[in-house]
């Protein structure tokens, strides 16, 4: 995965997300759009970012618990999460 931020004037955080053909077949795309869906609304997000998180292929082969475990990792190092 790799992600990419920047600034709005929002009071609020938005996201979004881009699996490509690459990824595999609309099932396999869309099971991964719902985890990612799912793991961003649970993260403690810093208010007034545009957040695009790009996958790569690999990510099929991730569960939701490796997938949770990237996704945070990305957004700790980009220093989006709270607290």
């Amino acid at each position: 995965m790799a992600l990419k931020a920047a600034r709005n004037e929002l009071g609020y955080s938005r996201w979004g997300l881009v699996v490509s053909r690459k990824v595999g077949s609309s099932v396999v795309r869309n099971r991964i759009k719902r985890m990612l869906r799912e793991i961003l609304k649970q993260a403690a997000l810093k208010p007034g970012w545009d957040i695009v998180v790009l996958t790569r292929p690999a990510i099929a082969a991730l569960d939701y618990s490796q997938m949770q475990s990237v996704a945070g990792a990305l957004l700790q190092e980009a220093g989006l999460l709270e607290g």
